[in-house]
């Protein structure tokens, strides 16, 4: 990890290639709700954004070999692997899932909007808002909790990895990198781009 503030969890060095892709837009997401474990589909225009993250990543990686595939098993993100590998002329389903890639359980704030959410309860509202690593919603998990099990992960990936998953699990995958920097929760990470973490940066394509 270089620069940034120190995180709440454990930081494993990412000893090699990793591809983090976001699942591609759902309604929940068009909306603003915080989707957590819910199993929302993809939308239309999810799906033309992993239809155009897989040909981005076949003129970036050619057929991958010596790559490995893995995603969330939560409905969005494995329909977005699946578009992404038939764009790059991979057979579809070829590919494992792993629930340390799941998004961060928001437990009983699933399905509100961060303006609902204010409504309901301001106080959870406002520790979201100070505290992003620490707040913990009423049977869910906090980002640091989610932390822990992706840096678990990190640490036993073995070879060069393509990733579908999460916005929360993005954000901790930066934070590997970079940190805390202070612009981690400036926004959701982008579901039309690629993260791309090699030799210790991270840019995106």
């Amino acid at each position: 990890m270089e620069g940034g503030r120190s995180l709440p969890f454990p930081t494993p060095a990412i000893r090699f290639p990793l591809i983090a892709v976001r699942h591609g837009q759902t309604d929940w997401n068009a909306e603003g709700r915080l989707q957590g474990q819910c199993d929302i589909p993809l939308n239309d225009t999810g799906r033309a954004q992993a239809a155009r993250n897989g040909k981005a990543l076949a003129e970036h990686l050619g057929q991958a070999d010596g790559w490995r595939f893995v995603a969330s098993p939560l409905e969005r993100a494995v329909e977005t692997m699946r578009i992404l590998r038939a764009e790059m002329g991979l057979p579809p389903d070829d590919f494992a899932r792993e629930a340390a890639l799941k998004e961060a359980s928001f437990g009983a704030w699933e399905g509100l909007t961060m303006d609902e959410l204010k409504v309901k309860d301001r106080a959870a509202y406002r520790l979201r808002k100070d505290d992003r690593w620490g707040a913990l919603p009423p049977g869910g998990e906090s980002y640091a909790m989610l932390g822990e099990r992706v840096a678990a992960w990190i640490a036993r990936l073995d070879g060069p990895t393509v990733t579908v998953s999460h916005g929360g699990v993005v954000r901790v995958l930066r934070a590997l990198v970079d940190g805390d920097d202070g612009t981690l929760f400036n926004g959701p990470p982008a579901q039309d781009r690629i993260l791309s973490i090699a030799d210790g940066a991270a840019t995106w394509f």
